[in-house]
């Protein structure tokens, strides 16, 4: 997809953000629970922050999460197309662009068959809510893993370390919606 004019990356917003504050590299890790490379990557490009980091980024900048996905002057399917994301093995789409200053975020997340989200384990302030549009998950929320197929939600506290994992030979599509206070 060709990079429209104008438009300020997802990694260099945070990087801007990061540096208008004056919170160093140090603060940040300590604060999301990210690495210094990992931040170093999602500022240069070169990876993608999943929804859970994305939120703990936003909240160490003091900034709402919709601005780092929000583009300027553009209709909802434009914004939507445009803010598909990909990590490694998954992409989410954001559902909800007038959700600033909000504090639930719904997503649509599709995740490759057999893979699961790159990382060890997202951890955020907040609750999540998942519901399978299609495929099999597993959704693991401390030592516990929750197996769900199409039809199949749930809720928990996404303050407990989690992850998530495609178990299934086809890509699976969750809706999930996260409440970060």
């Amino acid at each position: 997809m060709a990079k429209k004019k104008g438009i300020i990356p997802i990694g260099k917003r945070i990087r801007r953000a990061r540096l208008d504050k004056k919170i160093s590299l140090d603060t940040m890790a300590n604060e999301t629970g990210l690495s210094k490379d990992v931040i170093k990557k999602i500022e240069t490009g070169d990876q993608r922050p999943s929804v859970g980091n994305l939120l703990q980024i936003s909240r160490t900048l003091h900034i709402d999460s919709s601005f780092l996905l929000k583009e300027q002057d553009d209709t909802l399917q434009e914004r939507s197309q445009a803010y598909t994301k990909r990590t490694d093995n998954y992409a989410y789409t954001p559902l909800a662009f007038s959700a600033e200053n909000k504090h639930l975020k719904p997503f649509r997340i599709v995740v490759e068959a057999e893979k699961s989200h790159g990382g060890v384990g997202f951890q955020h302030e907040g609750e999540e809510f998942v519901y399978v549009l299609k495929g099999r998950v597993e959704i693991q929320v401390g030592d516990h893993v929750n197996r769900l197929k199409k039809g199949d939600s749930l809720h928990f506290n996404s303050s407990i370390k989690h992850d998530l994992r495609n178990t299934g030979k086809t890509d699976a599509e969750l809706i999930v919606v996260v409440y970060a206070p």
